[in-house]
């Protein structure tokens, strides 16, 4: 029994296997996977990428899934890019924004004399706002992990967070 799973290549796209590394490169840039595991394969062709296995093991056949996903999400990385929209909320203390390289300064958040620190991956475009933190990228991966890294910088720590609801948070993805 073989199992598979097929990723149409969008207009734009072209794609090169090389060993087991995965190489997608689109109008917004091109990103690379190593995708290797135990008797699952990867072939492309000029319209699609296959992933297949000809095990019936469980395991093996969700990683048949996983690399097909991942394989989809490259491809609307170098085609559309990804965005998150986080907001920016407090009730006493005003947050300050500051961006630094490849980190980016919360100041006064909850009146704290210190500045909370989040890190911004590579590949990762951060656009701030009013009252608005828009992170951009073409690496699904990069951006959601850059998102989340804001959002746990925010964290509240020793109050009560359903008092205490200052933050940043994630409130729309496109």
């Amino acid at each position: 029994m073989v199992f598979e799973r097929k990723v149409g290549i969008p207009e734009g796209a072209t794609v090169n296997l090389d060993g087991s590394t995965l190489q997608i490169s689109g109008p917004k840039g091109s990103l690379s996977r190593g995708m290797r595991y135990p008797q699952v394969t990867i072939e492309c062709t000029d319209t699609e990428v296959r992933v297949a296995t000809e095990s019936d093991r469980k395991r093996i056949i969700a990683m048949v899934g996983t690399y097909a996903a991942h394989a989809n999400n490259m491809f609307t990385g170098v085609t559309e890019g990804f965005e998150y929209r986080m907001k920016v909320v407090y009730s006493h203390f005003p947050i300050q924004l500051k961006l630094t390289g490849d980190k980016l300064e919360i100041i006064n958040f909850l009146g704290e004399k210190e500045p909370r620190i989040a890190r911004i991956l590579d590949g990762v475009s951060v656009k701030l706002g009013n009252d608005e933190v828009i992170v951009t990228g073409n690496d699904k991966d990069a951006v959601g992990s850059s998102a989340a890294n804001i959002e746990t910088a925010t964290r509240i720590r020793k109050r009560d967070p359903r008092v205490f609801q200052d933050g940043i948070y994630v409130v729309e993805k496109v």
